[in-house]
């Protein structure tokens, strides 16, 4: 392996300033009633409603812990809701509000114009191509975390 690689970096540098970009976009489009990382949650949900809050972690790559101080603060917002799952009330569902529903279009409109600023000069094969190899970084951490 290469000794002087740099990709650790540069994903770190490219998490920053698309975050700060994001921001501005979603500030830019009215949506002001959840930040970025609470975006990422919604997005989950969006894609599918009632997530136990273990499955959300792990979807959302958030700590428990951090993950349940923003629902809290998601929750303070109407954003979602708490639900005990009807066959373990042991566990507890994560589902949107109507509120966080009606601001799915808005913020799907917010991440095509981001995609389109990310993938800017892009041909399909290199967008293909680079998110298959993110991917493969993507297990190759998660295959190390669960084994420490």
């Amino acid at each position: 392996m290469t000794e002087k690689t740099q990709g650790g970096f540069l994903i770190s540098q490219i998490k920053q300033i698309s975050g700060r970009i994001f921001d501005k976009l979603l500030v830019g489009s009215g949506i002001e009633a959840f930040n970025r990382a609470q975006g990422r949650i919604l997005y989950v949900l969006w894609q599918a409603d009632g997530v136990p809050i273990v499955e959300l972690s792990h979807k959302t790559g958030l700590a428990k812990t951090t993950l349940t101080s923003m629902l809290d603060r998601m929750e303070s917002a109407d954003l979602i809701t708490r639900v005990f799952d009807k066959t373990d009330r042991r566990q507890i569902r994560i589902a949107l509000t109507e509120k966080s529903r009606q601001l799915s279009d808005a913020y799907d409109k917010v991440s095509r114009e981001m995609n389109e600023i990310f993938y800017a000069g892009f041909t399909d094969d290199e967008i293909f191509a680079f998110e298959e190899t993110l991917g493969r970084i993507l297990k190759n951490l998660n295959e190390k975390e669960r084994r420490t």
